[in-house]
C-alpha cells in the first residue's frame, strides 16, 4: 500500500502544470467573453509548495508564455485588463519565489534539528546486554516516520547486586524536550538501580530528579522491573502492562492490581507506589513495550493486536524472534510508523 507521503511526492511537482493546463483549456472553451487568465497564477503558487526558487520562476515564465498567446487569441492583448493580468502573474511569481526560499530554509533548519535529536537519542539509548545471568535479552527500537517528530521512548537494563533491573518508558511530548527528559530519567535510573534497596526507592529517586530538573510540566509513563529467582517484580507507573508468554504458549498480561500515576505526578496520588510480583519460570518470556506498538493502526484504523502475535516469539533466538515481531508490526502499519516503538524481550533460560 502506497503511503500518503509517497502520493504527495508524485502529485505536487506536477500540480502547477495541471492547474495551468486546466485554466488554458477552460479559457479557450469559454470563448472571448470570459477571461480566466488571472488563474494562471495558480501555477507559481503551487510550485512554491514543492519546488525551489528556480523552479517557481520557471513555472512563472511558463504561465506568461501561456497568457500572452491566449490573450492574443481572445483579442485582449495590450488591453489594460491583460496588462494587469501579466503584472499579477509577475508579482505572484516573485512572492512565490520568496515563499519557496523561506520554506526551504525552514526545512533545512528542521532537518538539522531532527538530526541533533536523533544523535542525542542514539547516545542515550545504549545497547542492552544480550545475556544477564540466566536471562537472554533482545531489543527492537523503531524510529517514527520521517515526518513525525522525535519521540521520547527510553529503556535501560543493568545488573545489580539485587538482580537484573530494567526500565522502559515513554516521555510525554516530542522533540528535544522529550529527549532531555529521557536523559534525566535514564541518568537517575542508572545511579539509583545500583544504590537503592527496592524498586519503590528507585522510583522515588526518579521522581525527585524529574521534579528537581524539569519541574512539574513533564511526566513519564514507565515500568520498573527486577528479575529474581522464579519471579519478576514490577512497579508500573502508568505504562502499558507487559505481556508474558509462558512455556506452554499461554499469553498473560501483567496488569497491576491497582493503577499508579506516571513518574512526575506522584504528588497527585493519595498513597505511594506499590510493587507486585509475578511468576517467571524457565523458558517463560516477558515482552515490555511502549505505546507506539499497540497504537499502530492499519489502513482500516485497526490497532495492532500485539497479544495475538506473540507466537512468533517461540523461535530459538530471542533477537530473531523479536525482529520477526517488528517486521509483522511494520506490515500491519503498511509503511513507516507514526510514533517511536520500543520492545524489550526477556527470556529465562535453564541455569
Amino acid at each position: 500500500m502506497r503511503s500518503s507521503k509517497g502520493l504527495s511526492q508524485l502529485t505536487l511537482p506536477g500540480l502547477p502544470f495541471v492547474a495551468m493546463a486546466a485554466v488554458a483549456v477552460v479559457d479557450v472553451l469559454a470563448g472571448r467573453g470570459l477571461g480566466f487568465l488571472p488563474l494562471l497564477t495558480l501555477g507559481p503558487t503551487f510550485a512554491s509548495v514543492s519546488g525551489g526558487m528556480r523552479r517557481t520562476a520557471a513555472v512563472g515564465v511558463i504561465a506568461l508564455a501561456i497568457c500572452l498567446p491566449l490573450a492574443y487569441y481572445n483579442g485582449s492583448l495590450l488591453t489594460w485588463q491583460n496588462n494587469l493580468t501579466v503584472l499579477t502573474i509577475i508579482a505572484v511569481t516573485a512572492a512565490s519565489m520568496l515563499a519557496a526560499r523561506l520554506r526551504l530554509r525552514r526545512e533545512r533548519e528542521l532537518a538539522d534539528l531532527r538530526l541533533v535529536a536523533e544523535a542525542a537519542q542514539r547516545v542515550l539509548l545504549r545497547p542492552v546486554p544480550r545475556r544477564a545471568g540466566d536471562l537472554r535479552l533482545a531489543l527492537s527500537y523503531t524510529s517514527a516516520a520521517a515526518e513525525a517528530r522525535i519521540g521520547g521512548d527510553l529503556y535501560e537494563v543493568v545488573t545489580t547486586p539485587a538482580g537484573v533491573r530494567l526500565i522502559i518508558g515513554d516521555v510525554q511530548g516530542k522533540g528535544l524536550g522529550a529527549v532531555e527528559t529521557a536523559a534525566w530519567v535514564l541518568g537517575a535510573f542508572r545511579e539509583a538501580a545500583y544504590d537503592e534497596p527496592d524498586l519503590g526507592a528507585v522510583a522515588d529517586r526518579l521522581e525527585a530528579s524529574l521534579n528537581r530538573q524539569l519541574g512539574k510540566e513533564m511526566f513519564v509513563t514507565a515500568i520498573l522491573a527486577e528479575v529474581r529467582a522464579e519471579e519478576v517484580v514490577l512497579l508500573n507507573c502508568g505504562h502499558p502492562a507487559p505481556l508474558v508468554l509462558r512455556r506452554d504458549g499461554r499469553v498473560e498480561s501483567l496488569d497491576p492490581p491497582e493503577g499508579a500515576l506516571p513518574l512526575g505526578l506522584a504528588a497527585l496520588a493519595d498513597s505511594g507506589r506499590k510493587t507486585h510480583g509475578y511468576p517467571f519460570g524457565t523458558y517463560d518470556q516477558i515482552l515490555f513495550y511502549t505505546d507506539g506498538v499497540i497504537e499502530t493502526r492499519d489502513g482500516l484504523g485497526r490497532f495492532y493486536p500485539l497479544a495475538d502475535r506473540l507466537s512468533v516469539l517461540s523461535r530459538p533466538d530471542p533477537q530473531a524472534a523479536l525482529d520477526e515481531l517488528r517486521a509483522d508490526l511494520l506490515v500491519h502499519a503498511g509503511g513507516p510508523l507514526q510514533d517511536d516503538a520500543a520492545m524489550l524481550l526477556l527470556r529465562r533460560q535453564r541455569s
